[in-house]
């Protein structure tokens, strides 16, 4: 089984995708994580990718396409895998469909993640992210049992640069509308988007989305 998980910055999709893979045995599978390992093995790839990442710009598609179908084809053998971060624009997207054609497979959900604008600014601003083993915590909704440091490896959270403050947040909020928003319409035309809203205002986090995403695929 195939997942993409869609979603502006600070839906929770890195969340909702963690609680799916344990649950269910899926490999969660993110670009940023593709990007790390390449770089850390020396890879061709990674040596490319790291002079876009090093300078703060966007890696080419064809290398993180390249990436990423390398990944899969390791990973052929998973009951289910969640791409995170990937497809990021139409081009990818339709990339995406060829690598799963060509191997007879195919994406079979997509989870969309929607979130107030106002709610996804003030979480980016209480972000706290764990440098060395990439855990995600939230000053108010999710902290950590130990003030500033992961529960998962002891080492201290950090502010990620780009969540310093609101202003840089609603420039990545944009850039997300532009790129990678229309790919909603585009996996609705295929009739597999699954649309869960996240929000405190109405009371329903991470665990509700998934239990509502597990019964609905259930059902079809």
């Amino acid at each position: 089984m195939i997942i993409i998980m869609l979603g502006a910055q600070g839906t929770g999709k890195g969340t909702v995708a963690g609680i799916l893979s344990k649950e269910n045995g899926w490999i969660q599978l993110s670009t940023g994580d593709i990007f790390r390992e390449n770089i850390s093995k020396g890879t061709e790839l990674g040596i490319e990718a790291d002079k876009y990442i090093s300078k703060g710009c966007l890696v080419p598609d064809e290398i993180t396409i390249s990436m990423v179908e390398n990944r899969l084809e390791e990973l052929k053998n998973e009951k289910g895998i969640i791409l995170d971060g990937f497809p990021r624009n139409i081009e990818q997207a339709k990339k995406l469909d060829e690598i799963l054609t060509s191997k007879g497979e195919k994406v079979d959900w997509v989870i969309n993640l929607e979130t107030p604008r106002e709610e996804i600014i003030e979480r980016m601003l209480n972000r706290r992210v764990c440098p060395k083993c990439k855990a995600t915590y939230n000053l108010k909704l999710h902290p950590s049992k130990v003030e500033g440091i992961c529960d998962n490896c002891g080492a201290e959270l950090i502010k990620r640069a780009d969540d310093s403050d609101a202003e840089a947040i609603e420039k990545r909020l944009e850039i997300y509308d532009t790129q990678t928003k229309p790919l909603v319409d585009f996996y609705k035309e295929k009739g597999i988007v699954i649309v869960e809203e996240i929000s405190q205002s109405i009371n329903r986090l991470a665990d509700e989305a998934c239990k509502d995403f597990m019964r609905r695929i259930q059902e079809n």
